[in-house]
């Protein structure tokens, strides 16, 4: 109706794992292959842990090692989540983005240059633009 607050809109965001949960993180979702040092699984709060979102343990190793580079990095993880596991899991993770907020969590330190930034990119191509 005209001149009624528009509903917000819910959105897809990245945080660290080892940042304290918050009431308004919606869905927490690890997208991590591995658990987290140092982090006990009752202290995380998540919701879900899709591995099937996750870099292959080949890619990861790879663009952790002297070659590795992020562009190429970007390119080989896209294609993985080709893949029919990940494309069901990202339309689950969009179903309920559609709906409530969603925070991908990861142990990376700076998630701007890890797979998180892609799949924020396939999640909400506005946000992750």
């Amino acid at each position: 109706m005209p001149g009624e607050p528009a509903q917000p809109a819910h959105r897809v965001r990245v945080r660290r794992i080892y940042e304290t949960p918050s009431p308004d993180d919606g869905v927490r979702v690890l997208v991590d292959r591995l658990w987290p040092r140092g982090l006990a699984k009752t202290d995380a709060h998540i919701d879900e842990w899709p591995k099937a979102l996750t870099p292959s343990t080949e890619l990861r190793r790879w663009y952790h090692g002297t070659e590795g580079e992020y562009e190429e990095f970007r390119r080989r993880y896209e294609a993985e989540l080709q893949a029919p596991d990940a494309v069901a899991a990202l339309d689950r993770l969009r179903s309920i983005a559609a709906k409530e907020t969603v925070t991908l969590l990861t142990a990376a330190k700076d998630p701007s240059v890890s797979h998180t930034s892609v799949l924020l990119r396939e999640l909400d191509p506005q946000t992750g633009a």
